[in-house]
């Protein structure tokens, strides 16, 4: 009883988590952007206005949370959605969002 208990707790913990990251406007735009493909910073850089340090710190944290993956290639670094739950949520979100902001128009 205890484990399912722990279990439970571990699932709102993660989503906790999840929800703080996806609680900016630049990070949701980063998975937005990465939903589509693999990017460079260079490329996110171009569909999303802000300073390279800003970005940079946005990436790291997400990197760190697992919620991307990186790869090096020369001197650039790719970044990929590495936990596809925050894609969902996301897409599923600002979906909705959009929706509701287009009915109330």
């Amino acid at each position: 009883m205890q484990d399912e208990a722990d279990q439970r707790q571990a699932v709102f913990e993660r989503a906790a988590e999840l929800f703080g990251l996806l609680s900016t406007p630049i990070r949701l735009r980063i998975i937005s952007e990465l939903c589509n493909a693999e990017k460079n910073v260079s490329q996110l850089l171009e569909s999303i206005e802000t300073a390279q340090s800003n970005m940079s710190q946005h990436l790291n944290m997400l990197y760190r949370a697992g919620v991307l993956a990186r790869r090096r290639q020369g001197s650039q670094i790719f970044y990929r959605i590495a936990d596809e739950s925050a894609g969902l949520v996301c897409r599923a979100v600002c979906t909705q969002v959009a929706i509701d902001m287009s009915d109330s128009a």
